[in-house]
């Protein structure tokens, strides 16, 4: 039985059909239309172009029904017993780089030397069947090269697999989103449970990285499959992971999208480099010099970067010392450890715990101005006139120890009594001029309440506890003072030697109205408004908010790595008379190092405020909270509140017919979403000037 070429009736022809090659009879041919009888015993219709290019046999003579699905049957045996017989993947090795495409009927001929029409449509079967090694391009198969099907299998098992989690997932992912919606938060483990394991740790693979980046192209077609069906939420993939129980609750995702490491595990890869710092600082170490410098920080502060002295010489002049932290003197800028600490940016302050930026044994311990400790310091030394002038200044590197580690408590209530020690009263002298030159030039300085958010029972049973961090003002102006006065000294002296540095700039004319000191929530809102975004560049521009001509930061080597970087300018320009890097090295950096701020910035900003949230979310049924309008323009009037430094929107029918800014309210939230940043105004009630607070608000 040999192929035909020209299709009539009684000519057997195969068509495919539901991925199926089918065997059909033909009733009749006309100009290129077929009428055809198949094995489900219907007749169809079809073009010729729909029949495979191996025909045959003709059988001659009127046949009825029966006898032509008894013919149609007995070849679709044989040709499925054909197909069986084959192995594709052994004539893929015959002819894979001997042919680049050949026929059914030229492959049939490999293992048969005369093979009949039933033979050849059973090795077009087989070939249409193996898809990942030959493609069919009629009348004849493309045979593939070894890294199309490498690549073809490659994706095939993928394809595979994806349809593999797809079918797991959908179900899975629909009872998780059912169970949070409804709030039966225990379900996830047993669900879980029913999962084939490589199809959850896939599933749960695919959550983190839609947790770290939404957009994540890796998983955004297997995403789009097995959310079909759930309701759009913008941290859909956040819920599910919680739900599930893959991430503890109150997970903070912001991590992962900083791609931050909390805590201090992450640098145990690094562990010979961090001993070979040890080792070259003790090589360098020499004896401190003879200044007993104080540092003055919060009582859980471990990574103490700054200290100062302060004494009045016989003369009347005042000589002012501030020894920073020196963890650039042995540093191994380009590194291992210096590029993962370049990219954690800063360290993280959160209430559920501190990230240092450096690891704990190096920012807590070997560089750490811990009183008693000898430590690699860059000292900045002024003079100044007994009426407040500066009239000198030198730096230098050395080592210093520090004689004591002090709080802003202790040190606010020494001087509320007057019994501070002498140093102390001089440092807040000096910084109480260091603060009036800066108001005479324009600065903006703003006075508002910090929150303080406590944990306990964190994460599993958190209970949040809101208050108004205490405020020590003589303490803290003392040390802000002398951070701005040692971060405007580095720009200058930078400046006056032609180096290039990180430069924090604000190059901006403030109107009069925002200058001065601002506490009120209105008027801190203005000066906000007002203000311009400061940025990082390696050119020297003044600095309006501060009132600066230059300012460069590097006062907290420890916690940031742009002032890292800005204490290695200095520290180099003192030992050899040139900056580590060029101006156009420096400018090469920022892209980078401005990225990763920007990204752990966010983690610092915004987490603060999810706790926020939570803390109002459980506490709204029961009590009112203050607010300040601070601004009415618009169709929405714009409050502070202020013991939790967030703002928030209501609607002037809300608000009552007359308001202005200033005003104060008892206000009713509610629809608070810690997630989503949602926080909504139900209500208000103005509140009498005359009316004590606790009396409207409760005392939580």
């Amino acid at each position: 039985m040999a192929l035909e070429r020209y299709v009539g009736p009684g000519c057997l022809v195969e068509f495919m059909q539901g991925n199926q090659a089918q065997v059909a009879w033909v009733l009749e041919e006309s100009s290129g239309r077929l009428r055809v009888y198949t094995l489900t015993h219907r007749e169809e219709k079809m073009a010729m172009a729909r029949v495979l290019p191996w025909m045959g046999p003709r059988y001659d003579g009127a046949r009825d029904r029966s006898a032509i699905s008894e013919i149609l049957a007995g070849h679709q045996a044989k040709r499925e017993a054909a197909a069986k017989a084959i192995a594709p993947l052994e004539l893929w090795e015959l002819a894979q780089g001997e042919v680049r495409e050949e026929s059914a009927e030229w492959f049939a001929g490999l293992v048969g030397e005369k093979p009949d029409v039933d033979a050849v449509a059973g090795m077009g079967r087989a070939l249409l069947g193996c898809k990942t090694h030959f493609k069919f391009h009629a009348p004849k198969f493309e045979v593939y090269s070894a890294e199309t099907v490498e690549r073809r299998l490659t994706e095939a098992a993928a394809a595979e697999e994806r349809e593999k989690v797809v079918v797991a997932g959908q179900v899975f992912f629909k009872e998780l989103w059912h169970g949070w919606a409804t709030g039966d938060r225990k379900k996830g483990a047993a669900l879980a449970a029913k999962l084939d394991p490589e199809a959850a740790a896939k599933l749960a693979a695919m959550l983190r990285r839609l947790m770290a980046d939404a957009d994540d192209q890796e998983s955004a077609v297997l995403w789009a499959m097995l959310r079909k069906g759930l309701p759009d939420h913008p941290l859909q993939a956040y819920i599910l992971a919680t739900q599930w129980g893959i991430v503890p609750p109150h997970y903070n995702y912001h991590l992962d999208q900083a791609d931050y490491v909390a805590g201090d595990d992450w640098h145990a890869p690094y562990a010979a480099e961090i001993e070979a710092r040890r080792a070259g600082l003790a090589a360098l170490s020499r004896e401190p010099e003879p200044i007993p410098f104080v540092s003055i920080d919060s009582p859980t502060t471990r990574d103490i970067d700054d200290a100062f002295f302060a004494e009045t010489r016989p003369d009347g002049t005042i000589r002012l010392v501030l020894a920073l932290a020196d963890p650039a003197l042995d540093w191994d800028f380009g590194g291992p450890l210096d590029t993962a600490v370049a990219h954690r940016a800063s360290s993280l302050y959160l209430p559920e715990g501190v990230s240092h930026m450096l690891p704990e044994c190096l920012g807590t311990d070997l560089y750490s101005l811990r009183a008693g400790d000898v430590r690699p310091s860059l000292v900045m030394e002024w003079d100044f006139s007994p009426e407040g002038e500066i009239v000198g200044f030198a730096m230098r590197k050395t080592f210093v120890r520090v004689a004591e580690n002090t709080t802003y408590a202790v040190v606010e209530a020494a001087l509320d009594r007057g019994d501070a020690a002498p140093h102390l009263q001089l440092g807040w002298r000096v910084a109480s001029w260091l603060r009036a030159k800066r108001l005479e030039r324009g600065a903006v300085i703003i006075e508002r309440p910090e929150p303080e958010i406590s944990l306990s029972g964190y994460p599993d049973d958190v209970k949040i506890e809101m208050s108004v961090c205490p405020a020590y003002p003589k303490a803290q102006l003392l040390v802000s003072e002398l951070m701005i006065l040692g971060n405007a000294a580095a720009a200058d002296y930078a400046v006056s030697h032609g180096a290039a540095m990180l430069f924090r700039t604000q190059d901006a004319r403030l109107p009069p109205e925002v200058r001065g000191i601002h506490s009120d929530p209105p008027a801190i809102q203005r000066a906000v408004r007002e203000l311009p975004p400061t940025l990082t560049e390696p050119d020297p521009r003044p600095h309006a908010t501060l009132a600066a001509p230059a300012y460069a930061p590097v006062t907290s080597p420890l916690r940031r790595y742009a002032d890292l970087i800005n204490l290695a300018q200095l520290e180099a320009l003192l030992r050899t008379g040139a900056p580590r890097w060029s101006r156009g090295e420096l400018e090469a950096r920022l892209p980078l190092l401005s990225s990763r701020i920007e990204a752990v910035g966010r983690v610092q900003r915004f987490r603060p405020r999810y706790w926020k949230l939570a803390f109002l979310q459980r506490h709204c049924k029961e009590r009112t909270f203050e607010g300040v309008v601070v601004d009415v323009a618009g169709g929405f009037i714009s409050l502070s509140l202020p013991d939790f430094q967030i703002y928030v929107r209501a609607t002037r029918d809300t608000l009552g017919d007359t308001i202005y800014t200033g005003q104060r309210y008892a206000l009713r939230l509610g629809r608070i979403d810690p997630l989503t940043n949602e926080l909504r105004v139900f209500g208000a009630e103005e509140i009498p000037a005359s009316l004590p607070d606790e009396q409207l608000f409760g005392e939580g």
